[in-house]
């Protein structure tokens, strides 16, 4: 406080340009702080990705303030058009969708374009939905990496996965719920049944869920839905905690190195040779052959 009793604003200029970064709820609205409530009335323009979800907002807390569509799909040219307001003494509020705007939403461009252009960039935390699913995950927090979305395409999803098989920290993704079975039985066939992960689905919001367990037995639960829905945070345990160090799971080149092997020492073509690796590994046949030829692309 100062002397005279009024609030100190820190991290704020009282007077001329600048970018807020404003963190809004990842699903409840009440999740919302204070401070981000009253510099969306105090701006003069809200840069939103969707000025349609936006709105829903906006009215629940009765906020007139002029709105503009900033998206992945107009950011190009649209942060220009933003820097040239904000360099004429505009005050601009950024926000996505949920959460904070730049962590795996639009952002990144225009920040950086105030920043080269000397325009004071001030954050307003709150809520996300990684920093919510990992404090509530159970697993170890001393130590984690946030990864962003998962790849869309199966073999660049598993190269991913490969890259953090071995990671000594909790790793986090986001995934699409229609792809998160596929994902979990990825998860299973680089990093064993036994890894553990938790699905954090609908954080926040009335169907918000938690699953903890064993990667196999997560996958089997979600498997018997039929369908999965909601907004998906993967969280997958560091390698210790299920004893990798102590038995390294079966990848990719494991399977074509343990094949070359097999074709070699008992003077079999390829196919006989897979069935035997399949069975050795306690892995189908289709599943060791997809193995295969991911490593030898």
């Amino acid at each position: 406080m100062k002397a005279n009793g009024e609030p100190v604003h820190g991290g704020e200029a009282s007077h001329g340009p600048c970018l807020y970064v404003v963190a809004t709820p990842i699903g409840n609205l009440e999740d919302i702080t204070l401070r981000a409530l009253r510099v969306l009335k105090e701006v003069d323009l809200i840069a939103c990705e969707d000025t349609r979800q936006t709105r829903k907002l906006l009215d629940h807390y009765g906020i007139q303030t002029r709105m503009i569509s900033y998206h992945e799909h107009n950011e190009m040219t649209r942060a220009a058009e933003l820097i040239v307001n904000l360099e004429q003494g505009g005050r601009l509020a950024l926000v996505s969708d949920a959460g904070m705007p730049s962590i795996s939403d639009p952002g990144y461009r225009l920040i950086t374009l105030a920043i080269r252009h000397h325009v004071p960039v001030i954050p307003v935390p709150g809520a996300s939905a990684f920093v919510a699913a990992l404090a509530a995950s159970g697993l170890p927090t001393d130590s984690f990496k946030f990864h962003g979305f998962l790849p869309a395409k199966s073999g660049e999803r598993r190269d991913e996965l490969e890259k953090v098989r071995a990671a000594p920290r909790t790793v986090i993704y986001y995934d699409a719920p229609h792809r998160i079975l596929d994902t979990l039985d990825d998860v299973v066939a680089i990093m064993g049944g036994s890894r553990h992960v938790v699905i954090a689905r609908e954080v926040t919001k009335l169907h918000e869920e938690f699953l903890r367990g064993r990667a196999d037995e997560v996958l089997e639960k979600l498997r018997a839905r039929g369908e999965v829905k909601g907004e998906i945070t993967l969280l997958i345990g560091r390698a210790e905690e299920a004893g990798e160090h102590k038995a390294p799971v079966r990848t990719a080149t494991s399977i074509r190195q343990r094949l070359e092997q097999v074709m070699d020492e008992r003077k079999l073509d390829e196919k006989a040779a897979l069935k035997l690796v399949a069975k050795e590994m306690g892995v189908s046949r289709s599943e060791a052959y997809r193995e295969l030829q991911r490593a030898k692309r």
